[in-house]
This record gives structure tokens, C-alpha cells and sequence, in this order.
């Protein structure tokens, strides 16, 4: 097998490159490649990084950060490329973790599980049922990395539960000057609420110790109503009969689908069978949605006859099953989309739903939403989930949800029929986003929220922000694990804080012909030839950190084999979730939402 230097000389690298390489551990692989094209799963961005690294060990991690700080190199670390945003787009170099998903250790007495961060969260609870566990709750799909999942502040939809970070004990992460430490709520509190949701800005996230809960199944109805019958409900036992509840609302019908599930120990019953929830429906409902981007006006139509298909024309139209909790919770993903969802204090969700629901419905004074709503027609389902994290400590810093009372999350969907940007997007998230920010909403990271900046959310966050920012300072001073999506988000304009020496900057946008957008980086010190700052006289210890004090720094474990791979780089995963039936008329994934 090629030894790592022979298969690194192979890089298109500029000479310093081979020379720093050449001075750390060789029996630690460095498993890059250069042929490497990145997209979201939504496919509406692409980009290609410089170097896109596999790293099997923590050590790998080490020499890849090492390397990164001595060649001036920015990293990012993706998982599955969920998010339908640019927050891992880059030109520099690319941790993908799918290599690093073992579970390490299971404590069956106390519940948890330790793993390893690119475990996705599919083969998570796969592992934790074979032990008689499951994660306590899930979002719509399992097929995230667990690090990335957490990092974005994912949440599923139930009172009873919080953010899928709520259930981490510690977490181990590898540092801009290479030292993997570890932190919890005792040990560097700090360093562990800004790395429960971290935005990947902080370091790289190696290893997760995760709380579980019994494995259960659930027994789950979803049933039709009218939306003032639901509006009705929301302050008795909507969100409360059941430990799981989420709602699709309906805007033209004015209707809304309410799914419920709790735990049962009943049999297992799947859905009565749907021979229009297979591939006829899928495909009809695509090409309808294709149809509208020429015919806007007939989205309220396709809404009628798509979703009444489905699940009923008739108010109280059920479907329900008993099913495993880990397969229950999830739902399909149907098509590429635009997601756009922010969080707002529940109480305020039946006057936030009125107001959208007008507003589409052209009542643009009584909407009081000062933009246009004529001619625009969207898509449907809204998305409207619920989270508690009231009394929840140690908070994450960007924690997206309310401290003092339950959250309601709305997510507003557009589908990208053939890969097709739908035409009213730029307006619908304007106006939505205008309604979320009177609430002080609060968007969801991993989302395709448009017009949020620092100076928005120090009004929301305030003090929480300025810790984030001082923590992730003080552990990356020179912006290694910093983009241009930190830059138009979360960081002060450079007039305040000037560009990191390693913060990578946006130069291009570009349409591609078949959708989508090429998305084109570059260093902030591009032209300085590689000159490492942290080196002073041949020294290899680089910068120690304050907030280290009391973090265990980690000895790794050397892998021996190299690979060099672009497995992937035009393959379309599957956003099916698991259970997923075959029938007559196709794929039966159209038969819950």
C-alpha cells in the first residue's frame, strides 16, 4: 500500500505543502483528495474544496488540523450535506467524518452511548436498540451525522423534549492548534455551551457522549381538520395529549394535517395501504409542483388535490400505525427544497399562523405584513413543531429555542421541482422572515433563512452571542474553522472585527445550468505563500488556550491504511426513511408526511 507521503507528493499543492507534511508523524494517514465536488443534498449549492479528507482517527484529525494551521489553510467538516444552505461550501479543505462512526463504549445502566461524531444517527439507533435503547426523540430524518446535527441546533417536535443537544453528556473536539479536549457541563462549561451548537466554527467535533432512553414503539394517528378547529385546541391539549405532536399546516385549504404519537405496546399495525401514496404520487405531485413554476396560480389547486388524494377531502380523515419509536418519528424528504424555519415563543403561534395564513390569501393590511403578497403563490405544507427547553441548563449559547416558556418552530418549505428555484422565494421569505423577527424568532442554523446578520441577533441573543464569540476566539484565534456563512451571520462587519488571517472569504456565486448554485471561496491570506505565524524559530508547539485549563487532551490512535477516494461526488442519497415498502404502484413513500 502507497505510503502517505508518496500518495500526498501526487497533490497539486504549493511547495510548502510536502515540506510541513513531511515534518509530521508518517505512520498518520493523510487520506486527501483533490477530484472532490461537493453539493448539498438539495443540490442548490455546489462547491470544490482544495483537499477533501476522509480521517479515520483522532489523530488523523490532528495532523490535518496541524498541517491546515502551518499551510494557512482554512478547514470545514460535513456529514451528510443536509442543510440546504452554504455553511460547509469551500474552496479550502473538506473533513467529511461518514469514516469516523464507531461506537466506542455503552453504559446500559446509565443509558448513554459514547461514539465517534460521524456516527449518523440512523446507525446510532441502530446500534442502541440492539441494546435495548433509542434516542429519546428525532427530527424529521435520521440520516445526519450526530456531530452535525447537534451543531445546528436540530430539534424534533414534542413538550417533552428539547434539542437533540439536550442529551449530550460531554463532547470531544479537536482545536485549531491540534489538541483534542474534552468538556461537559463540569469540565470547561464554557468551551461546552459553545460547542453544543458550534456552526462548525469552533473545531472538530471527534467524539459524543449521548444520553438514550428506553427502546419503545409508538402508535402515531394522523388525522385532517380545519385550521380554526386546530387554532381551538392550541391552548387545551394540542401539543399536550400526546408525547409527540407536529402539524402541517395548509394555508390555501385552510386545513391541517395533525400527526400524534405516544408510546404503546401494542402490536405492530403498519398504515392502511394507499395506492396513491407510491410512486403515482410522488411523480403526480412532482410534476404538478413542476407545472406551477410556469402556472403559479395553480398551487392552491395542486395543494387541494394533492393532499386530499393523500389524506382525505373529508375533515377527520386518519391514517395511523404502531411502529418502532427510531422509524416512527421520521418522515419522508420527497424532493430537493429551500427550508426556512425559525422559532418563535409557542403562545404566540396561533396569532403568527393567522397572520401568514392571510397574508397568502392576498390580505395584505389585515396581515399587517407590509409586503406585497399579489400573484404570489407557495408551496405547501408549513411545518409547525414544538420544543421545551424551560429549566434545560447548561443552555447552549445558540440555542434556537425559549428559555422562559415552549417553542414553536414554523418551517417554511419551497420545493425545487427538477431541480427548478421556485419563483416566489425571494418574496415569501422576505415577508415570512419579517413576521418571524416581530416575535424576536430566532432562525434555525442549518436553514435557508435570508436577511439575519450579527446586528439581528445580538437583539435576540445578547450576551449568549458575545460569549459564543469570545469563546470561539479564544479556541480558534485565527479563524481556521471560519467562512464567508459566519462572516454574513454571526460575526460583527469587518469595520468591528477585521477578517481572521484564516477566515475564507466568498468571491463568486454562480447559476449552474442543471440548478443550483457553484459556489466559489478563497482564503483571507491567500497571497501570504503559507508562512505559518504560529512557528517562531522552528517550534511545533503552536498557541495553548486559556479555556484549555482543566480539558483532557487526548493520545490517538494510528490507522495504517490510505485511501484516496471520491466515492459520491455526483450521487443523490436518498432521503427514504427506514421501513419504507415496495408496492404495485411503487415506492411507498408518499404515505406520510
Amino acid at each position: 500500500m502507497a505510503h502517505p507521503s508518496s500518495a500526498a507528493a501526487a497533490l497539486s499543492m504549493p511547495p510548502n505543502f510536502l515540506i510541513e507534511l513531511d515534518r509530521l508523524d508518517p505512520d498518520v494517514p493523510f487520506r486527501a483528495s483533490q477530484s472532490y465536488i461537493h453539493h448539498t443534498w438539495a443540490r442548490t449549492f455546489h462547491s470544490r474544496p482544495e483537499l477533501y479528507l476522509r480521517p479515520q482517527s483522532i489523530a488523523e484529525m490532528q495532523k490535518i488540523v496541524t498541517l491546515a494551521r502551518r499551510v494557512r489553510r482554512r478547514v470545514v467538516t460535513v456529514g451528510c450535506g443536509h442543510s440546504p444552505s452554504d455553511l460547509t461550501c469551500t474552496s479550502a479543505w473538506m473533513v467529511n467524518l461518514d469514516d469516523f462512526g464507531q461506537v466506542l463504549h455503552v453504559d446500559r445502566e446509565r443509558r448513554t452511548m459514547t461514539v465517534q461524531a460521524g456516527i449518523r444517527m440512523h446507525d446510532l439507533n441502530l446500534a442502541a436498540s440492539s441494546h435495548g435503547l433509542t434516542m429519546p426523540s428525532l427530527g424529521s430524518i435520521d440520516v445526519q451525522s450526530l456531530a452535525g446535527a447537534i451543531g445546528t441546533g436540530t430539534h424534533g417536535s414534542s413538550l417533552k423534549h428539547g434539542l437533540l443537544s439536550d442529551n449530550v453528556h460531554s463532547l470531544r473536539i479537536v482545536l485549531a492548534n491540534g489538541q483534542a479536549v474534552k468538556c461537559s457541563a463540569e469540565q470547561s462549561p464554557d468551551l461546552f455551551r459553545a460547542a453544543l451548537v458550534s456552526l462548525g466554527a469552533l473545531g472538530i467535533v471527534v467524539e459524543i457522549e449521548y444520553q438514550l432512553a428506553e427502546r419503545a414503539d409508538i402508535e402515531w394517528v394522523q388525522t385532517i381538520l380545519p385550521i380554526h378547529h386546530v387554532l381551538s385546541l392550541w391552548d387545551k391539549d394540542l401539543w399536550t395529549s400526546h408525547e409527540f405532536v407536529r402539524v402541517w399546516w395548509l394555508p390555501y385549504m385552510k386545513r391541517a394535517i395533525v400527526w400524534k404519537a405516544n408510546k404503546t405496546t401494542k402490536p405492530l399495525v403498519k398504515p392502511a395501504y394507499n395506492w396513491y401514496g407510491g410512486s403515482i404520487g410522488y411523480h403526480t405531485y412532482h410534476i404538478l409542483l413542476w407545472i406551477s413554476q410556469y402556472v403559479p396560480r395553480f398551487l392552491p389547486w395542486v395543494e387541494w388535490f394533492v393532499f386530499g388524494m393523500q389524506y382525505g377531502f373529508k375533515d377527520g380523515a386518519t391514517i395511523s400505525a404502531v411502529e418502532e419509536q427510531r422509524t416512527g418519528l421520521l418522515m419522508n424528504c420527497l424532493y430537493s427544497q429551500f427550508v426556512n424555519e425559525w422559532s418563535i415563543p409557542l403562545s404566540k403561534g396561533p396569532e403568527a399562523l393567522t397572520r401568514l395564513t392571510d397574508w397568502l390569501h392576498g390580505d395584505e393590511r389585515g396581515s399587517a405584513i407590509p409586503f406585497s403578497p399579489k400573484g404570489l403563490y407557495v408551496h405547501s405544507p408549513i411545518e409547525v413543531r414544538v420544543a421545551n427547553t424551560v429549566d434545560r441548563h447548561p443552555r447552549p449559547f445558540l440555542d434556537t429555542s425559549c428559555a422562559s416558556e415552549p417553542t414553536l418552530y414554523l418551517n417554511a418549505t419551497l420545493y425545487r421541482p427538477y431541480n427548478q428555484d421556485p419563483p416566489c422565494r425571494e418574496r415569501y421569505y422576505e415577508a415570512f422572515e419579517h413576521l418571524m423577527k416581530e416575535y424576536n424568532g430566532h432562525p434555525h442554523w442549518a436553514k435557508n433563512f435570508q436577511s439575519v446578520n450579527h446586528a439581528y441577533l445580538s437583539n435576540v441573543y445578547g450576551d449568549d452571542l458575545d460569549e459564543y464569540l469570545r469563546v470561539r476566539n479564544e479556541v480558534d484565534p485565527d479563524g481556521m474553522f471560519l467562512g464567508a456563512w459566519h462572516r454574513r451571520t454571526i460575526l460583527p462587519p469587518k469595520a468591528d472585527l477585521p477578517a481572521f488571517p484564516l477566515e475564507e472569504k466568498e468571491v463568486v456565486r454562480r447559476q449552474r445550468h442543471t440548478g443550483g448554485v457553484d459556489w466559489v471561496g478563497e482564503q483571507a491570506r491567500w497571497y501570504d505563500g503559507g508562512l505559518d505565524v504560529f512557528e517562531k524559530n522552528g517550534s511545533e508547539s503552536g498557541e495553548s488556550f486559556d479555556l484549555m485549563a482543566g480539558a483532557e487532551a487526548e493520545a490517538s490512535v494510528l490507522l495504517e491504511s490510505l485511501r484516496d477516494e471520491d466515492e459520491g461526488a455526483m450521487k443523490v442519497e436518498q432521503r427514504k426513511r427506514e421501513n419504507t415498502e415496495e408496492f404495485v404502484t411503487g415506492t411507498n413513500v408518499f404515505n406520510k408526511l
